[in-house]
């Protein structure tokens, strides 16, 4: 049997406001290129295919047509909704998309319930898949714990009540069946998760990971989505996070190619994994130097999107004739210097600031108080998360 594993496309994802619907077009005709050049027989969405959980008519017209063109190889394609989706919208969609050969599963189910799929490929094999989407914290602890327990006991809670629906989900994990677990979930070994960049923090720390004693031996592989980097977990089973097919922001761009991982199993064999290269994204470059090093490199760098940061005193006009010379400059700054004079001038207001992301701001507040725990940086992004899920749950479920 030949599994192909994908995961986190977040479809709707810009660039300092720069469109990549383009790309991810072309990444996802890629992915279903692959699969029907290696003739696969299943294929994984391992969660967060959309940026937001409330898409735009294009992000939905992208994605729902990259399933079905994964479903037009003939392979059985299992999606599972992130963090970033939208339960609800995944709900309204599902019939329409089984009629594909589309297996959704947008919460976590029961085994008998839609929770584990056997499905029969076209050479008669069976793969028997362990569906785990998103958990919040919200979702699997009760009000009162999370009242009564302090942060350390809320992160066991978790992990433990994951661990339990896990053992659930593969407790008939048989000899005679490929046997998979999908997840979206943060599981690390001893060296913590394994970030990119474009994750949410408070979904990658504490409250949020799980250990690799999760998955049973029993499992030939186990298919993760959340982290955007592809890299294996040592664990009792081959334990795998295929990464984002683009490179989502500049934390990302210098850390590897992007891929996706193709997973030949058998019943009595163990799985052997194959990294896939993908080629169609946009390279993220950041330039770096004084205005004449960065005009003398415009010959270099192609069709990249650019993030440049000037050695340059501030100046009116200095960031126009940066983009004027490099239209794909996206992100143009001057790095910080040390001028005392100015340290101790009254601040002017600040507009580029002021359009920062609240984390940003929240941290550059926590900067200023000299506080470093992370605790308080997770919690401040799990509030923010809540109001914006409530936001997202009080908008329509159609496009």
């Amino acid at each position: 049997m030949l599994i192909l594993h994908t995961s986190d496309w977040h479809v709707g994802r810009t660039v300092r406001g720069r469109s990549r619907a383009d790309e991810h077009r072309a990444v996802l005709a890629e992915i279903a290129g692959i699969a029907h050049d290696r003739d696969v027989d299943l294929i994984l969405v391992a969660g967060d295919q959309f940026d937001t959980g409330a898409p735009s008519a294009e992000s939905e017209r992208i994605v729902y047509r990259a399933l079905l063109d994964l479903a037009d190889t003939g392979a059985h394609v299992v999606v599972l909704a992130g963090n970033h989706d939208n339960p609800r919208r995944w709900a309204a969609v599902r019939p329409l998309l089984e009629l594909g050969n589309v297996h959704l599963a947008e919460h976590v189910a029961p085994p008998d319930r839609g929770g584990v799929l056997d499905l029969t490929t076209r050479d008669g094999e069976v793969a028997r898949v362990a569906l785990v989407p998103f958990l919040s914290q919200r979702g699997i602890v009760t009000s009162e714990q999370l009242m009564r327990r302090d942060a350390a006991q809320h992160a066991g809670t978790y992990a433990e009540r994951v661990a339990r629906i896990v053992a659930s989900l593969t407790a008939d994990f048989g000899s005679d069946t490929v046997n998979l677990v999908v997840g979206h979930l943060t599981v690390a070994g001893s060296g913590g998760p394994s970030l990119g960049g474009g994750e949410r923090q408070a979904h990658t720390i504490f409250d949020y990971v799980v250990p690799p004693q999760a998955f049973p031996s029993t499992a030939h592989y186990v298919a993760l989505g959340h982290l955007h980097l592809p890299h294996r977990i040592q664990g009792p089973a081959p334990i795998w996070y295929c990464g984002s097919p683009l490179h989502l922001d500049f934390g990302e761009a210098d850390r590897g190619a992007k891929a996706v991982l193709l997973v030949e199993a058998t019943a009595a064999t163990p799985a052997r994994v194959e990294q896939v290269p993908l080629t169609s994204g946009r390279r993220l470059r950041t330039l770096k130097g004084t205005l004449d090093q960065v005009l003398a490199a415009r010959d270099e760098v192609g069709d990249d999107l650019l993030r440049v940061v000037l050695d340059e005193p501030p100046r009116p006009g200095l960031a126009d004739e940066v983009r004027d010379a490099l239209p794909d400059a996206v992100d143009v700054g001057v790095a910080p210097r040390e001028d005392e004079d100015a340290r101790d001038a009254p601040a002017e207001l600040d507009v580029d600031a002021l359009r920062a992301s609240p984390a940003a701001l929240f941290g550059e507040y926590l900067d200023e108080l000299g506080i470093e725990d992370q605790r308080v940086t997770a919690l401040f992004q799990r509030l923010l998360e809540d109001a914006q899920d409530a936001d997202r749950d009080a908008s329509p479920v159609g496009p």
